[in-house]
């Protein structure tokens, strides 16, 4: 479940206060997670049993739609049949608290693992990429659903990433990591990808994607990876749920899956797991009803992104915040991994 690792014990006084809101039984314990980079998680105890405690932090920028209506669509998603834990209704029938000036919603615990793309066979990754196109049609029929009556799609229009600004990100990057007084191993590798990056948008820069007109019926769960999909524990790799919801919004579909496949199916080295991406997007491709050429285009724009993009840079060295540092070397040479190979990235995704 997605938390902050430095997460703190809530007061006994809040505890009761939530549990009987809940009619959940008297707390026996409330342990802070430690896995994930958004909003705090707590593995909560009663006498009435087991439960995941979310409390939800303001300020994340890609959050689109109010608690309320995200929650709504998860129950419904669930009432489809789809492997999804949405939170319980407190006494009033809500599914939000608000206790000492923070925002809390209470979810069954589920017991669970979660598994890398390592740990998937070629089955597994039909599986996969199968229950992620189902999520997009199911979203599509939820979301549209729940609109008010004779509401018109959202519609929205991307830009691609802009190489002059990026450069502009790469100069005070390389000023941040020159200005240490004492250089670490990650200084050294920061330099060296910064330096290639500029090389490689130099290179590449025509290849710009143009301005992307987002599908209507895009609405996609926004953060679709290994630490937001529980397996079962042992036996076969079925998903018991896919949580963190919280990013539930509309952004081109074809590019969720070649997000998702970008992390589930990335090795240490930087490569990426092609067998097992084309499996994985043959089966997104049938479920979500989604065209190679869609997905061809959803790729180079991906590409394009991760070309231009320093976020986990930018955690360490603007914001001091080291907790992405061990997924860099990984991403990184990931960029240039997936350059070198456009061709048969793109024809995993599409064959």
């Amino acid at each position: 479940m997605t938390t902050r690792p430095s997460a703190r014990e809530l007061s006994g006084r809040a505890l009761h206060a939530l549990t009987r809101r809940y009619g959940a039984g008297e707390p026996l314990s409330c342990q802070p997670l430690s896995q994930g980079l958004l909003n705090r998680g707590y593995r909560l105890a009663t006498t009435r049993g087991r439960y995941f405690l979310k409390q939800h932090l303001a300020g994340d920028p890609d959050t689109v739609l109010p608690l309320p209506r995200q929650h709504r669509a998860t129950a419904e998603l669930a009432a489809l049949g789809l492997p999804v834990a949405p939170p319980l209704a407190d006494r009033d029938g809500a599914t939000v608290t608000l206790l000492a000036g923070h925002c809390f919603a209470l979810h069954p615990w589920i017991d669970g693992r979660h598994r890398g793309g390592g740990d998937l066979g070629r089955a597994d990754c039909r599986r996969l990429g199968a229950l992620l196109g189902l999520v997009h049609r199911a979203l599509e029929r939820v979301i549209l659903r729940a609109a008010p009556e004779g509401a018109a799609p959202a519609r929205g229009r991307i830009k691609a990433a802009c190489p002059n600004e990026t450069r502009q990100v790469i100069d005070g990057l390389l000023a941040r990591v020159r200005q240490r007084p004492r250089r670490s191993g990650f200084d050294e590798l920061a330099e060296h990808r910064l330096l290639e990056r500029r090389v490689l948008l130099r290179r590449y820069e025509a290849l710009r994607p143009g301005v992307t007109e987002i599908p209507a019926a895009g609405w996609v769960h926004g953060d679709f990876h290994p630490l937001n999909l529980l397996y079962r524990a042992e036996g076969p790799a079925d998903p018991l749920a896919i949580i963190d919801w919280d990013r539930l919004g509309i952004r081109p579909r074809a590019e969720e899956a070649v997000r998702a496949a970008a992390i589930f199916f990335l090795r240490p080295d930087g490569s990426l797991e092609l067998p097992k991406i084309s499996a994985y997007a043959r089966a997104y491709r049938i479920a979500a009803g989604v065209g190679p050429a869609e997905l061809a285009a959803a790729v180079h724009r991906v590409w394009w992104e991760r070309l231009n993009d320093f976020w986990m840079l930018r955690w360490h060295y603007e914001r001091g915040d080291p907790r992405t540092d061990p997924q860099f070397g990984a991403a990184s040479a990931l960029v240039v991994w997936w350059t070198r190979h456009r061709r048969a990235v793109r024809d995993a995704f599409c064959a």
